[in-house]
């Protein structure tokens, strides 16, 4: 709002309460260009809109800050003060435009993502690098969780997001869901195992086999899955041993000590071990989970990257075996 006008020659000027960029921008044009002239050229403003705002800048700031005459301009002493300063001021109002809009594109900020160990191995790390590459301003902060400890996590924003198991709460923590890809489940043998030649086998042959399985408590969509399947093939599963780590489960068979249940991915990098499909096909999903309400860019296109990934089959790609 204007506080009073005041002439300066043939110029009319309006006192404003508060000095605006604009004022700034425009008298670094003509500081620069020393002409009011080309200075206005390069706004691209009418020249007695420009000589008003520098009047308005001097009033506000209560010192001349450009000397004029018919033929020159100069600045003056308060006036090379006010370049140097109000370039470093307008120097850091254009990048903090620009971080603000990288930011709301989701090209700069934090993702805190959480993850389950083996079933994201194959392609977890080839998927973040590709992130980066496309977002290298993003900080992404790693957590490797459990599955209910995974969405515990998000539900209380300390992940912006997950890849993980389903479970039975996640409707109850009002969180979103997108299906990445599902695994199959198999027994995994030494490979001196009788069984470990064979393509595939019934769930039957589990009947009576001392059974290894993740902890319900640690992978209850894993280890729900082995139940079912057993179940649905008449057979009581017999379980030996039900540790907290895939690592464990796989440690545990090599020693001899059962046959392991476990989804196919698991057996990627252990050459001592034999991985055999199960007939009729079970399957474990593995889910990309966020909160609705905290949906940030980052995990905006972090999302729009898997759905990429799984169209071209490059989520499955690594760990896929052929059905047989």
């Amino acid at each position: 709002m204007p506080i009073t006008n005041r002439r300066y020659g043939r110029l009319k000027v309006r006192v404003t309460k508060h000095m605006e960029l604009r004022h700034l921008r425009y008298f670094q044009a003509v500081a620069e260009e020393l002409s009011f002239s080309r200075a206005a050229k390069r706004l691209h403003i009418a020249q007695p809109a420009l000589s008003r705002a520098i009047k308005q800048l001097e009033l506000l700031l209560g010192a001349d800050v450009l000397e004029r005459t018919r033929h020159l301009v100069r600045l003056t002493p308060a006036g090379a003060i006010l370049l140097r300063e109000a370039a470093m001021l307008l120097q850091q109002v254009e990048e903090l435009t620009h971080r603000v809009r990288r930011t709301a594109a989701g090209e700069e900020g934090e993702l805190r993502l959480g993850y389950i160990g083996p079933p994201t191995q194959p392609f977890l790390g080839r998927l973040l690098q590709d992130y980066r590459q496309r977002y290298p301003l993003v900080s992404i902060h790693l957590e490797e969780r459990t599955p209910e400890r995974v969405w515990e996590m998000v539900a209380k924003g300390r992940l912006s997001a997950a890849l993980t198991r389903p479970v039975l709460v996640h409707e109850e923590l009002g969180l979103r869901t997108l299906s990445i890809h599902e695994e199959r489940l198999g027994v995994v043998v030494p490979t001196n195992h009788p069984l470990a030649k064979r393509p595939s086998v019934p769930w039957s042959v589990l009947a009576g086999q001392p059974l290894i399985v993740l902890a319900r408590r640690e992978g209850i969509g894993l280890h729900d899955a082995v139940i079912a399947g057993c179940r649905q093939a008449g057979v009581t599963p017999r379980l030996a041993h039900t540790p907290s780590l895939i690592g464990t489960v796989m440690s545990y068979v090599e020693a001899g000590a059962g046959v392991g249940v476990v989804t196919e991915s698991v057996v990627t990098p252990a050459p001592a071990l034999s991985f055999i499909l199960l007939k009729p096909v079970q399957r474990v999903p593995l889910v990309f989970v966020w909160q609705e309400d905290d949906d940030s860019p980052p995990v905006q296109r972090f999302r729009e990257l898997l759905l990429e990934w799984k169209a071209a089959g490059k989520l499955s790609r690594a760990n896929t075996r052929r059905e047989k």
